[in-house]
């Protein structure tokens, strides 16, 4: 047995109190349903409100976690000082050149929380902006949001989460004095935009709900009571955003659910502006907006481009007839992202999994690509603070290879290397072999594999493997520079990224294939992956540790239900697994924009079956389950608390041999887990040792 379980206490039971949800003429039985406070909104905001009964509950399921990995404390503690041993201190981003400043963000030795700096732009003192350590004292949790600093610097608009559940508080700081004024705006949601006057700033509020619904106006010096309401949102299912064009010249109130978009346009000049509609919305037709002087340049799948294009359009008449190809549509070559300069337009895009960032010049329309060699990698287009700028950043890592960040000068096609990522504790990517290795679904569909293991690996099947998924929204996995990872790496595991359908990796038609109807698509490929691996000599069944979060732990929970013996152990991360009982609640914050993703069972008899044949708490079944993992947090707005909690409870309820079970319940934090870069890793750890555990090298490797 991997873990210990004599001498334990026994697991914490949920007392069966069955609810029927009836739909459709079906009836579904709910026996943990009490575990959802009845007052959830209020648990967001105040974490004390939980009533006495759950509390107690959650409480219970950490101390019986606590007591069956209490054995692998000393693993846990060296995990921890490995990954920590990774990461420089004292690190700093490159400094980003922005008028007659030039901005940072740094840590200090030992600091949890950053530091937002600026220097004058030619060199010169620094000065502290903002001191993330001090400002998270007293708190349990801290996290900023939007960090803006104002057309003429003068100020800068700032937000705070001290809960977890992603609900800003936004204060204005006077940078000359060092001080936050009197304004202080609540439930904010981010979309922080400053007007070009630097006397106003619009925001994005969240409705009683816990949704972003609303574009406010706020005067510097006025109470929050008296913001002007510019977009309200009637659509429950769409979520609102706010940002501003790199010219500066224009606020963009970005709307959409999973696949449809609209955009309004708030010129920053005028302090009254109404918001101007770009096209008006149309069902499954995305766009998004950048501006170069009379042109809007929209990024959009119009037109049945379904791996996207770029059009423009006159900033005077945006509407659809008046969109005109740039960059046209070519099957299996999805645009990702696209920013406009004065002279220049660059783009990010991918084919079969590979990035590549394009850069055009508008004045000629000749094209150039920055391609990179390796077999796996990530490309990230970071394209500055300045409109007029010839300079692109950009940033490239590898599974071996730690992030660098370069300037490249898209005139003169100069490249600048501006900073390597350091590895204080030693990195030698000469001692690892990344590959790009290819399954093959039941369907026949070929799903890309990221694959990172040591060099001098015997490719003989002994092997443990570390397998990671997620496959939903359109998110894509990348094959980039992760330190944490090596910890496993470097005690002789494979670390293997299933590329499944639900992502973009393959293009849009790659996340359609795994997405509603065809959901179940997504599962299929990850234990196709798991299973080619073992054909590969990589693993052997019953020595890979599934793990995913979010939307990838509701892989982990079909994953465990349909190929339980494939699995040593599976760590479920914030799993979204309750997804029937979800989408039948209108109220919850996601609930109504997660429709076109999953469907809607509410309306629809055929998402209710859908969505009822693989949700993992409805399928779990009478049979051996692997040791699992479930990790939660209390005040996750994303995946509601309740979610793994009932999870692990119908599992113990149901299995009929194998686990343990465990639930890690973060009373304080939400659904990115513990705040501050080094108490995270406590959570990182805590999965490695219990995958460890479960290969059964736990207590032998502690030293390793």
């Amino acid at each position: 047995m991997p873990f210990r379980t004599q001498g334990a206490p026994p697991p914490p039971r949920s007392l069966a109190r069955t609810t029927i949800v009836s739909r459709h003429g079906r009836e579904v039985a709910d026996d943990h349903a009490w575990l959802k406070a009845e007052n959830w909104r209020a648990v967001l905001d105040d974490p004390a409100a939980l009533p006495r009964e759950i509390r107690a509950h959650l409480e219970a399921e950490n101390a019986y976690t606590d007591a069956l990995i209490a054995p692998l404390a000393d693993l846990r503690r060296t995990l921890v000082g490995e990954m920590r041993g990774r990461i420089k201190e004292s690190d700093s981003s490159v400094p980003e050149p922005d008028g007659p400043y030039a901005y940072v963000t740094r840590f200090r030795e030992g600091g949890e929380h950053p530091l937002v700096c600026r220097t004058p732009r030619e060199g010169g003192e620094e000065a502290i902006l903002l001191d993330g350590d001090a400002l998270a004292q007293g708190h349990g949790y801290f996290a900023f949001g939007d960090v803006e600093a104002s057309p003429d610097h003068a100020r800068l608009a700032w937000g705070c989460d001290t809960e977890g559940s992603e609900s800003y508080v936004v204060r204005v700081r006077d940078l000359a004095r060092g001080e936050d004024l009197p304004d202080r705006l609540e439930r904010v949601a981010g979309g922080l935009v400053w007007g070009a006057d630097g006397s106003f700033l619009y925001y994005v509020e969240r409705d009683e709900n816990h949704r972003p619904a609303r574009v406010r106006r706020h005067v510097i010096g006025t109470a929050q009571a008296d913001d002007a309401l510019v977009y309200a949102e009637a659509d429950a299912g769409w979520f609102v955003d706010c940002v501003a064009t790199r010219s500066k010249a224009y606020g963009v109130v970005a709307l959409g659910d999973h696949e449809t978009s609209e955009a309004w346009l708030l010129d920053l000049a005028d302090p009254l502006a109404e918001p101007r509609l770009v096209a008006p919305r149309e069902r499954e037709v995305r766009y998004s907006v950048d501006h170069r002087g009379e042109e809007l340049v929209i990024l959009t799948n119009a037109d049945g481009a379904e791996d996207f294009k770029l059009v423009t359009a006159p900033v005077a008449s945006p509407r659809r007839e008046a969109w005109r190809d740039l960059v046209a549509h070519r099957p299996g070559v999805m645009i990702l992202a696209h920013a406009a300069y004065a002279r220049f337009l660059a783009r990010l895009e991918r084919e079969d999994a590979r990035p590549r960032i394009v850069v055009r010049d508008l004045e000629t329309g000749e094209e150039h690509a920055i391609d990179f060699a390796e077999e796996a990698y990530s490309l990230s287009l970071q394209p500055g603070r300045e409109f007029a700028d010839t300079r692109l950043r950009f940033g490239y890592s590898s599974m071996t290879t730690p992030t660098e960040t370069w300037d490249y000068d898209m005139a003169t096609r100069e490249r600048v290397m501006r900073k390597r990522q350091e590895v204080p504790s030693g990195h030698d990517p000469s001692a690892y072999v990344t590959r790009r290795l290819f399954a093959t679904a039941p369907d026949g569909a070929r799903v890309p594999i990221s694959l990172l293991h040591r060099a001098d690996l015997a490719i003989d099947g002994s092997a443990p493997c570390l397998l990671y998924g997620y496959g939903s929204y359109g998110i894509a996995m990348s094959a980039a520079f992760r330190t944490n990872p090596l910890s496993l790496v470097d005690r002789g595991f494979v670390y293997a990224i299933a590329h499944v359908r639900g992502g973009t990796e393959k293009g849009w038609a790659w996340y359609k294939d795994g997405k509603r109807e065809k959901k179940v698509n997504t599962f299929k490929d990850f234990i196709a992956v798991a299973e080619a691996l073992c054909e590969a000599g990589y693993t052997a069944r019953g020595r890979i540790v599934a793990q995913g979060g979010s939307a990838g732990g509701m892989l982990m929970g079909a994953v465990a239900n349909m190929a339980p013996d494939l699995f040593a152990g599976i760590v479920a991360e914030v799993p979204f697994v309750d997804v029937l009982n979800t989408m039948l609640d209108a109220d919850l914050p996601l609930t109504p924009p997660e429709w076109p993703e999953w469907g809607n069972p509410i309306e629809s008899e055929a998402a209710f079956d859908a969505i009822l044949s693989y949700s993992p708490y409805e399928n779990v079944r009478a049979q051996h389950y692997p040791p699992i993992l479930a990790m939660g947090g209390l005040t996750d707005p994303r995946v509601t608390y309740w979610e793994p909690t009932k999870w692990v409870a119908r599992l113990r309820a149901r299995m009929t041999g194998g686990g343990p079970v465990l639930l890690h319940m973060n009373m304080g934090a939400g659904h990115g887990g513990a705040s501050g870069r080094f108490k995270h890793l406590e959570e990182v750890a805590l999965g490695q040792a219990f995958a460890l555990a479960a290969i059964g090298e736990g207590a032998a490797r502690e030293g390793a």
